[in-house]
């Protein structure tokens, strides 16, 4: 008989590529992992991975088991689903990973209506970069997630998660406001955002191709996003400044130090008039991620209501949709 943590191992492993990054995701260490696999391979009863010095590779038989282990991973997430439900009453940890703006501006409503439905939950929220999602759900680290993806960068599948949309959001080039010195008040905008996206997002972007651009630091999906929209729009923008952070990519923004591209959720609060927000055609879309088959865990469920509660209704109205 094949052993459940043990093809847990084995799909870890498929996705990690090495042993010492499953060892350091699972808390084993190297050796553990690989007498753990050797074990495996024994129950199987032929070989499931190639040794070339320190590197392994899985064999046929070993990417046929992996498949194998996704769909038993599944039904036994459907398992603890039922079960939860038949016991009714919800209780224990619920850990919850969620990128900064949403973390800020929806998640701590969602945890409102959450304890006041469900008072024997304990929600446990940690900050994740959506990259770092799918490794923290397969290993257990995490329960659900908040997750996003850009038009620019479109979320690939990733086996054994499975993802139901909650909001779209507008995104805005955010630009230093050129000075006035003799404004006309009958010509000046309303404040706030633009109303309207730019029908020539290509252009808008172009118009700063020479300026200096503030980007999220490398990896993540918003510099991705910002480097693949200005290359759409015949450039490659000139990364001055690296800055997660929203709030503070408007402040350096509005202190002439560049230009760059946020969300929405990333431009709530009053309006900087030295700031000018031009919105744009693209969207951020926002899903909540999960192992496959505990979507219908009633904890998984009970906050993914409490999220959409939570939506303001200006993001509401554009959805995202799979």
């Amino acid at each position: 008989m094949l052993d459940v943590r043990r093809l847990r191992l084995l799909r870890e492993l498929a996705r990690r590529g090495t042993i010492a990054a499953v060892g350091e995701a699972l808390a084993f260490s190297p050796s553990a992992v690989s007498q753990q696999l050797t074990v495996l391979e024994r129950e199987a009863g032929l070989p499931l991975l190639e040794r070339t010095g320190r590197r392994v590779r899985l064999t046929p038989a070993g990417q046929n088991l992996v498949r194998h282990a996704e769909a038993v991973l599944e039904r036994l997430e459907q398992a603890e689903a039922d079960l939860a439900e038949a016991r009714g009453g919800l209780s224990g940890a619920l850990r919850i990973g969620a990128f900064p703006t949403a973390t800020r501006a929806i998640v701590p409503a969602a945890l409102i209506t959450l304890a006041r439905r469900h008072p024997g939950l304990e929600p446990m929220v940690s900050e994740t970069d959506p990259a770092a999602v799918a490794h923290a759900l397969r290993a257990g680290d995490l329960d659900v997630a908040l997750v996003h993806e850009y038009d620019f960068v479109p979320a690939e599948p990733e086996p054994g998660l499975a993802t139901e949309p909650l909001y779209g959001e507008a995104m805005y080039l955010a630009a230093p406001a050129d000075p006035d010195p003799d404004p006309d008040p009958a010509a000046a905008p309303a404040p706030g955002r633009p109303a309207e996206p730019d029908p020539d997002q290509g252009a808008a972007l172009r118009t700063h191709a020479r300026a200096p651009w503030i980007t999220a630091t490398p990896g993540t999906l918003c510099h991705a996003m910002t480097v693949r929209a200005c290359q759409a729009a015949g450039f490659t923008p000139r990364v001055r400044h690296r800055v997660d952070e929203f709030a503070t990519v408007l402040a350096l923004v509005a202190a002439g130090q560049g230009v760059a591209v946020v969300p929405q959720l990333g431009v709530t609060g009053p309006a900087d008039p030295a700031v000018h927000l031009t919105r744009l055609l693209m969207q951020r879309r926002t899903k909540l991620a999960f192992r496959s088959g505990a979507g219908a865990h009633p904890a998984v469920a009970a906050f993914g209501a409490a999220l959409r509660a939570a939506v303001p209704p200006d993001l509401a109205g554009s959805r995202a949709v799979q």
